[in-house]
């Protein structure tokens, strides 16, 4: 996807540090995680303010970073976003602890084995250790691939492509958490969803969505 990010409006409104957003990244590689897990979401980051402008904490390949918000949103299919926020608000110590948490993990290499004990990172185990060292709060549901894959509905064609991916051999007992159970989790509030940005992509159309 080649999206231009200055196209506007970008139009949330009612934006907070420490709100998640989820997105779909329309890559081949992205579009498999959101399969796996039966959900059209296949990436996740938290909105902070760094040096007056909104930017986006993300585990990103290669390595963890702060993206500008719109260049964040833009990356996604049709610039569709949902925008959650844990209920009840964050306080100012736990807003100032994401920052610290999130500073901590800049640089940090992507795991693209999901692996939720390894030292590496992934959008969703980012975001999951972020707000649990800042609330003590776990977003998401921690699964193991085995559970995963046999809840999804298609279990065979799921684990006939991580087969291969996984050259052979699934990690059965490996833990991850995914950002469809980070979507899903109650203790999160649906502040916006839709398309918040204008952007070139001109693909396929986004599935299992519905524009507010």
């Amino acid at each position: 996807m080649k999206a231009n990010s200055s196209l506007v409006p970008l139009v949330l409104e009612n934006v907070r540090e420490g709100d998640i957003l989820f997105l779909r990244i329309p890559r081949f590689l992205f579009r498999k995680v959101a399969e796996a897990s039966n959900s059209w979401t296949n990436h996740v980051g938290i909105i902070l303010k760094r040096e007056g402008q909104w930017v986006v904490a993300e585990s990103a390949i290669p390595k963890v970073r702060f993206s500008p918000l719109e260049k964040f949103i833009a990356r996604s299919q049709e610039g569709y976003l949902l925008q959650k926020r844990l209920k009840g608000g964050l306080t100012e110590n736990q807003v100032q602890t994401i920052h610290q948490e999130a500073e901590k993990r800049l640089g940090t290499w992507y795991h693209l084995g999901f692996d939720l004990d390894s030292k590496k990172v992934y959008c969703s185990k980012f975001v999951y250790q972020v707000y649990r060292a800042a609330t003590g709060l776990e977003i998401g549901r921690v699964q193991r691939f085995r559970d995963l894959l046999n809840e999804h509905p298609s279990p065979k064609r799921a684990k006939r492509f991580w087969t291969l991916y996984y050259f052979g051999f699934i990690p059965w007992d490996r833990r991850t958490v995914t950002p469809a159970t980070q979507m899903a989790d109650e203790k999160l509030e649906t502040i916006f969803e839709g398309a918040a940005i204008q952007t070139s992509f001109s693909g396929e159309k986004l599935e299992g969505v519905s524009s507010s």
